[in-house]
């Protein structure tokens, strides 16, 4: 088999596609909780912190040097609200797959306690026992 053909199969199998169209769906998801966090969550919790918008935060090592435009010199800085930010929407990405999953697993174990029906061997044996104990 060629290698254009093993990759072709390896490509077009079931697991693979669905590893597709969970990565671009987590993609757009993680814009979505990025924009929520960012934008609505932050500014509120800003507010209650005196205004303090968090994607500012920083702690400059350096500062830049614009004297000389000859030879600009960018500012050396710690970021550390975009780091607050990246981790609260780490937290709600998290969360939002945690009772996404706790839900499919509800889901699971209600369709796991539904009894199945015994096999019609098995109805067929139990009946021939109970007419053979009524003879007796």
């Amino acid at each position: 088999m060629s290698m254009l053909q093993e990759f072709k199969t390896f490509a077009m199998r079931g697991n693979v596609m669905d590893m597709a169209v969970g990565i671009v769906i987590g993609g757009a998801f993680g814009k979505i909780v990025s924009s929520l966090v960012n934008d609505m969550i932050m500014p509120p919790i800003g507010w209650l912190t005196g205004g303090i918008d968090f994607s500012e935060l920083k702690w400059v090592i350096k500062p830049a040097d614009a004297s000389n435009p000859a030879h600009k010199i960018a500012e050396v800085a710690i970021n550390y609200g975009s780091f607050i930010n990246t981790i609260i929407t780490f937290i709600i990405i998290a969360f939002a797959i945690f009772m996404m999953i706790k839900a499919i697993n509800r889901m699971q174990r209600k369709q796991d306690e539904a009894p199945a029906a015994p096999a019609a061997d098995v109805v067929l044996l139990t009946e021939i026992r109970d007419l053979l104990k009524n003879k007796s």
